[in-house]
């Protein structure tokens, strides 16, 4: 039986000016998740939303929104995303602390944790974190940035974490965001994707139902 892919269309790709239409909208088109991109500017060359945005969308749909905190130090502002409404809390293998103890405490608050790698870093960080987390974010781009071409590199490192998940009979889901498209989509999917998320591709991409269950293949 083929398995039903997931998709999280990312906000940062959205109508600003209508953030709650837009979230409302790819939820009424059949969206499974809403990503929400947190950049501080030092982490990443970026700035984007706070908690306090978080929180002003929140109502406007009922699906889990996911938090991928681009930030140094999330160890001391993710309480603020989940306060907020976040149901995932996204973290960077690339931050410099102890990720066991921040797994630990995002499963006290009743939180899902998506451990994240950067297309540079070596897919072997993450292992030691594999039967700890709800997700594993693999992404295709370099981050900070929406729009950006995918890099096919990276597919190797999604088919080793499946191959992995396999073998081991891990629960995780893999996601992928970057550079995602019709064409890409399927790459990834192959090689064993279970959530796609996309940003520029689904908001500027015409109807909202269409492009997603396009991608949903």
């Amino acid at each position: 039986m083929k398995k039903r892919i997931k998709i999280s269309p990312s906000l940062l790709s959205a109508d600003f000016s209508r953030l709650g239409e837009e979230v409302k909208a790819v939820t009424e088109a059949g969206a499974d998740f809403i990503h929400f991109d947190v950049m501080d500017g030092h982490f990443v060359p970026n700035i984007s939303f706070g908690p306090m945005v978080l929180k002003a969308i929140r109502k406007f749909s009922h699906l889990p929104f996911e938090a991928h905190l681009m930030i140094s130090q999330p160890e001391k502002y993710w309480r603020e995303f989940a306060d907020a409404g976040a149901d995932v809390i996204g973290i960077h293998i690339e931050n410099n602390m102890n990720h066991g103890q921040l797994i630990e405490e995002i499963h006290k608050h009743n939180k899902k944790v998506c451990m994240v790698v950067n297309p540079p870093t070596d897919i072997t960080a993450v292992y030691p974190f594999l039967e700890d987390i709800e997700q594993l974010l693999i992404m295709t781009v370099n981050p900070g940035f929406g729009g950006q071409e995918f890099i096919k590199e990276v597919v190797p490192k999604i088919e080793k974490i499946s191959e992995i998940r396999a073998k081991k009979g891990l629960v995780l889901e893999v996601a992928i965001d970057g550079g995602i498209n019709y064409k890409t989509a399927e790459v990834v999917k192959e090689a064993g994707a279970d959530i796609l998320i996309a940003g520029s591709f689904i908001f500027h991409g015409g109807d909202y139902k269409e492009v997603i269950e396009g991608l949903r293949g």
